[in-house]
Parts: structure tokens; C-alpha cells; sequence
């Protein structure tokens, strides 16, 4: 987690530097940036400004970021009413909306039903055409080899693996037992 926060730019480093090309949208902790007491709407106007959209950016793509999110009927409602699955929609659907060039995704698609991360994972393959990065963590190797080319395991810090998805997925499995 804390690599991440590094690479989106919200820790710096305390030696060594990050350098990223383009855009960049994190969905670092599950709605994290969206108030419990704000409604869906409000925090997804917030939400995209903390990102880096425009106001005018948000309220111009708030029906597809809803839409997206299928959460129309209670956007009205406060944020802490919303279940964990319907938190992870708006926040994926919002920063997703940045169109960024490079997506951080920590384990937030663990949650939600499985059409939902059907959806989250044709757009990753959207994301991929584009030659976009996404840069995606998570204990599911499967996710992992389906979503990703390029593989790494990281242990206390240090590389441990580096390579093809599939092989390394693999390798950590035979890390593990």
C-alpha cells in the first residue's frame, strides 16, 4: 500500500523519486476522498475534483459515472447508507471517468457482486487496448492473470518475482505452499 500511495502522489518518498507519465486515478481504500454523510451525487462531484477533473469535467460525465456505477435510484442518499459493494461501484465508476493513463487499483474489486467486476474487468481490457496502464493489487492470482501481462511479488519490500502474469502467478503459488 505504501508503493502505491507513492506512485499516485499522495506519500512522498523519504529517499529516491517516482516518476509517472500521464494521468493518474487511484482506488487506494475503499471510498476513500467520499464522505459518509455527503450524498452519492455530492461525493461523486467531490470525489472527481479530488481526482483531478473539473467540476464542469464531473457534472459532464456524471450520467455515464452513475449509469456505470448502477446506483441512479439512490444517488440521493447518503454515502454510509450505501452498501460496501454499492461504495466500491461509485468510487470505481468515478475514477474510472478520469479517463486516466494510469489506473491504482488495491484489492477494491474484491468486493461487489460478479457482475459488477465483469464490468470493472471489461473495462480494464478497454483500459488495455487503449495502451493504458493499469497497475493492479491483489491476493487473486486469477484476477491477476486474467487482468494483467506483467506480474511482480513483492516480499517486506524486496522483488521477489518479475515477469509474464501467468508464470508468475505460478511461481507465488509455489511460494506460498
Amino acid at each position: 500500500s505504501t508503493l502505491l500511495k507513492l506512485v499516485a502522489g499522495t506519500l512522498e518518498p523519504t529517499s529516491g523519486s517516482v516518476l509517472v507519465n500521464g494521468r493518474i486515478a487511484a482506488i487506494l481504500e475503499l471510498g476513500t476522498g467520499f464522505h459518509p454523510q455527503y450524498t452519492g451525487r455530492e461525493n461523486v462531484i467531490m470525489g472527481g475534483v479530488c481526482l483531478g477533473m473539473s467540476e464542469r469535467e464531473v457534472r459532464r460525465k456524471f450520467d455515464a459515472i452513475v449509469d456505470f456505477a448502477e446506483l441512479r435510484e439512490f444517488i440521493d442518499q447518503p454515502f454510509r447508507t450505501y452498501s460496501t459493494g454499492m461504495q466500491t461501484r461509485l468510487s470505481f465508476a468515478t475514477a474510472v471517468a478520469l479517463e486516466p493513463r494510469v489506473l491504482i487499483v488495491d484489492e477494491a474489486l474484491s468486493v461487489g457482486d460478479a457482475r459488477f467486476q465483469l464490468k470493472c474487468h471489461d473495462r480494464f481490457q478497454e483500459f488495455r487496448r487503449e495502451g493504458r496502464t493499469i497497475l493492479l493489487v491483489s491476493h487473486s492470482s486469477e484476477q491477476i492473470a486474467t487482468i494483467c501481462d506483467r506480474a511482480i511479488v513483492l516480499e517486506r519490500g524486496e522483488l521477489v518475482e518479475d515477469g509474464p502474469a501467468n508464470e508468475v502467478t505460478r511461481r507465488y503459488h509455489r511460494l506460498l505452499f
